[in-house]
């Protein structure tokens, strides 16, 4: 019995969906501090390089892969070419260890939302609240089930009453609460004894590219965390872009929709640079720029909105929803890479593939939330950061997975089907492909060198 499958109403439900599993955490609490650490305007100008090169390939290979066979991850790689089906199951492992954890820290910024929506802000300041909080017993496991279910029930709606409807309702309040709270950190300033910091002294910082002391080293350095965040953000070698790619209708400009996807990715992590960085430099000077990970969002932040005074917790309250809406879309499209596959692979009904689904991220997930309590170890990991459970399961799928993954699928379609295939399927409809020679020499070479020189770093060979 062949299932049938859902379609994408059109271009716009595709790009919102797409998008708004590309703007995601990576936006908000990595690229923020990446830029302030990198340079600022290097790291800025370098990125939207490799977005109009190196996103763009990706992006167009797994989005035609998608739509080409109309198959799940799991399958798609398989009726490209038997030998190289192996991907699929690669590409499927990444989303299916990524969900948990995910939906950990989801669970986590729901804590937040509702800290700051009652009021509670001020409680959140100190390092000891966060901390305090995820080596609690059962909140965290609470909260990361209530998110699960969250995630399931869209996912459990289906394509178009599910992902594409709250797509079009989520990604645009997200982008006028990042917009908002951009405007308003430009109009900062602060002053700490004698010295007075404004917003847009910490814009200057954030956007003039920093080229004191710069060697071919360390450019090197600037240019592979640029493309680790980049190929992080933009939701490949996941699976899910295959996924929705199947979803895309034929009739639709394909090379058109990877640009409107690139253009809203790169947007909102400009804007969430403005809206993290500039407040960090006003209240916290120069040195709380360089925050990284849960402490950006999750302890630097709130001090942020307690120095603020009383309009800190409406801008808090503001900030969290928006982290939140921002994770809640890209679970959805995690998840929904692992239960196309799951439908798919076992001939099952979208309800029965999302209940299957739920059920193995709420166990891993609990084992997640676990992982800062009973369960807490610290393991030496070979990129040289130590780490958790949660740190385990995100260096195996973002840090060895997804590089593996994507060399494959560039060494695929570029020597073996041809970029001519995907060129083909991009332009079926006789669509302007202005980016074809770039497409192709990025997909043979110059994509493939990257990313093995990004993988080595992460196994610590580099």
């Amino acid at each position: 019995m062949e299932l049938k499958r859902g379609t994408f109403s059109g271009s716009i439900g595709f790009v919102l969906a797409a998008a708004g599993s590309a703007v995601g955490l990576g936006n908000l609490w990595r690229f923020p501090y990446l830029a302030a650490q990198n340079g600022g305007g290097l790291f800025l100008i370098i990125y939207l390089i490799l977005v109009l090169t190196f996103g763009f390939t990706l992006l167009v290979v797994e989005v035609a892969i998608g739509r080409k066979t109309k198959r799940s991850p799991l399958k798609a790689y398989g009726e490209i070419h038997p030998k190289w089906k192996w991907i699929g199951l690669f590409a499927v492992l990444v989303p299916f260890l990524i969900l948990p954890y995910y939906c950990a820290i989801g669970g986590w910024v729901m804590k937040y939302c509702l800290v700051y929506l009652t009021g509670q802000g001020l409680n959140a300041v100190t390092p000891d609240y966060f901390t305090g909080f995820i080596s609690g017993g059962a909140e965290p496991i609470l909260l990361m089930a209530i998110y699960v279910l969250l995630t399931t029930f869209v996912i459990f709606r289906g394509i178009n009453k599910g992902i594409e409807r709250l797509s079009k309702i989520l990604m645009p309040i997200l982008l006028v609460i990042v917009a908002v709270l951009s405007i308003f950190s430009l109009t900062l300033s602060f002053t700490d004894g004698t010295v007075t910091r404004t917003g847009l002294e910490g814009l200057k910082i954030y956007i003039i590219p920093d080229l004191a002391g710069l060697t071919f080293k360390k450019f090197m350095n600037v240019l592979m965390n640029a493309m680790g965040q980049l190929f992080f953000s933009i939701s490949v070698a996941m699976g899910i872009m295959v996924a929705y790619g199947s979803y895309f209708a034929d009739g639709d400009n394909l090379v058109k929709s990877v640009g409107q996807i690139e253009f809203f990715d790169t947007l909102v992590a400009f804007m969430a640079g403005i809206m993290v960085i500039l407040p960090l430099y006003v209240f916290l000077g120069r040195d709380a720029m360089d925050s990284s990970g849960p402490s950006l969002l999750f302890i630097s932040m709130p001090r942020v909105f307690a120095s603020m005074g009383s309009i800190g917790g409406i801008l808090g309250a503001a900030f969290f929803v928006m982290v939140f809406f921002a994770a809640f879309t890209s679970s959805i499209s995690i998840m929904e890479a692992v239960v196309a596959s799951i439908m798919e692979k076992f001939n099952m009904s979208r309800k029965k593939a999302t209940i299957v689904e739920a059920f193995l991220a709420l166990i891993l997930g609990t084992i997640v939330c676990l992982g800062y309590n009973s369960l807490y170890f610290e393991l030496k990991l070979p990129n040289g950061s130590t780490g958790q459970i949660l740190d385990l399961m995100d260096y195996l799928s973002t840090g060895i997975l997804m590089p593996v993954v994507t060399i494959s699928t560039c060494l695929l379609t570029g020597w073996v089907i041809k970029p001519d295939t995907i060129i083909a399927e991009a332009t079926k409809n006789g669509e302007h492909f202005s980016r074809k020679g770039m497409f192709s020499v990025m997909l043979c070479f110059i994509a493939p060198v990257l990313l093995t020189i990004l993988l080595l770093e992460s196994l610590g060979i580099l």
